[in-house]
């Protein structure tokens, strides 16, 4: 665990193109995604909804490692819609009546995988949470690659064993079936370690998916929607990601 771990929202323009400058190392020149508007002169990748949301910070002794961006209601209110409506119909969340958060291109600097560094993004998370009673949260969470064959195995398996219920149930609009493989033929070994850590840390939270995978071209990317109703968590779950192992 690295002592000089801290998060905190972005507050100011130079804060915020730090994490546009780590979304465009991982997603743009690591993945080979692109966009409209990714500057690629000055290594940004950044979108129309940047300004609408919350950008929560990983910084590791000052240098931005992690990031996060965070959406909730009123945000999206003032962005026409939420992120993630391109991909998915949203209209069981938004008939709840239930504070929702979409989260979104969550990553880490490569020097900061498969240690703590996840556990203290969602742990600057779990505080944003509390301090704003969300009670839904909710995005997309991508697999690398558009090569359905490839991805077939984990995303039957979290059809078959995470899909969400129908009170939370959001479906892609350009609808990509998930159920690929029968379960007998499923190495649930294999397709659990390609499932990426972001999404196992979703699921170890009791977070399910949404129906259909969204095939995005532009991010060479095959996304999933997921979510998780934070009254359903349990405490041993709530201590995992709080503070200090806190609730």
């Amino acid at each position: 665990m690295s002592a000089g771990f801290t998060t905190s929202l972005a507050k100011t323009p130079a804060e915020v193109a730090e994490a546009q400058r780590l979304r465009y190392e991982v997603f743009v020149a690591e993945l080979g995604g692109d966009g409209p508007l990714v500057d690629h002169k000055n290594r940004l990748e950044i979108d129309r909804f940047d300004p609408f949301f919350d950008h929560l910070l990983l910084k590791d002794n000052g240098r931005v490692v992690g990031v996060y961006r965070l959406l909730r209601d009123d945000q999206a209110r003032a962005a026409g819609q939420f992120y993630s409506e391109d991909e998915y119909d949203l209209s069981t969340l938004r008939r709840s009546g239930r504070k929702l958060l979409e989260l979104g291109r969550s990553c880490l600097a490569p020097d900061c995988r498969g240690g703590s560094g996840l556990l203290h993004l969602w742990q600057g998370l779990a505080t944003y949470v509390i301090e704003h009673e969300i009670e839904i949260l909710f995005g997309t969470a991508s697999f690398h690659g558009t090569d359905l064959n490839a991805l077939a195995q984990p995303l039957s398996l979290l059809y078959q064993k995470h899909l969400a219920p129908p009170e939370l149930c959001v479906t892609a609009r350009v609808f990509q079936d998930m159920d690929l493989v029968s379960p007998d033929q499923i190495d649930r070994k294999q397709a659990l370690l390609d499932i990426p850590a972001l999404i196992k840390a979703y699921l170890r939270l009791g977070g399910c998916v949404g129906n259909g995978a969204y095939i995005d071209h532009a991010f060479n990317t095959t996304d999933v929607c997921l979510v998780m109703d934070t009254a359903k968590m349990t405490a041993r779950q709530r201590k995992l990601y709080s503070k200090d192992g806190k609730e």
